[in-house]
């Protein structure tokens, strides 16, 4: 059997590795991040179809690697209930109160109202102290504080999209993602 030819973009799962790797070590490469909230937005409004997710979005191919390649999933169903429009919605309206909840952080951390907070927050819940991750530059701390916000945000994606991977098949997330479900609907607007 021939072997499948690789395209540039089947490995767009070292960029993702890579900005958790670099978000470790040194919080102002959280920024980078934006590129994947805003690329899928982009290509779906520009072409009116799911391209990212389906062929660039380095996170779900990172999660079919570890779970297809590296045997770390289960490889069963997802739930039904994972799959409904109730809780895919449910969970975009969620995750965009926490972004919004974290833009708010930046804004009073910028308009000098509160002060730095050198953590990024686990599943909403947990505070992991993160101050190695940041050197004092000579940037605006509402600028770092953005970067701890939303390295939590884009950290806490991966760790759920990982439990998904490990109890169901490797791209479980994508089923429940917030930005496959945003591109989903935009798609859905473009094709009325």
């Amino acid at each position: 059997m021939k072997p499948v030819k690789k395209n540039w973009y089947d490995y767009l799962w070292i960029l993702s590795l890579t900005y958790l790797i670099l978000g470790f070590f040194n919080i102002l490469f959280a920024w980078l991040g934006l590129l994947c909230f805003f690329i899928p937005l982009i290509i779906s409004l520009l072409s009116g179809t799911k391209a990212y997710c389906n062929r660039y979005c380095g996170r779900g191919q990172l999660f079919a690697l570890l779970g297809g390649r590296f045997g770390l999933s289960r490889r069963r169903d997802v739930p039904n209930w994972m799959k409904s429009r109730a809780f895919r919605y449910g969970f975009l309206a969620f995750f965009l109160i926490m972004f919004l909840q974290m833009l708010w952080n930046t804004w009073l951390v910028l308009s000098g109202v509160s002060a730095l907070k050198e953590a990024v927050t686990l599943l909403w819940t947990f505070r992991l102290p993160w101050d190695w991750a940041y050197h004092g530059a000579s940037v605006h701390p509402g600028i770092v504080q953005f970067a701890f916000g939303f390295y939590s945000v884009m950290l806490t994606s991966t760790v759920l999209g990982m439990i998904t991977m490990i109890l169901f098949k490797p791209r479980s997330w994508c089923v429940y993602c917030p930005m496959g479900t945003m591109t989903q609907l935009i798609c859905q607007a473009k094709a009325k």
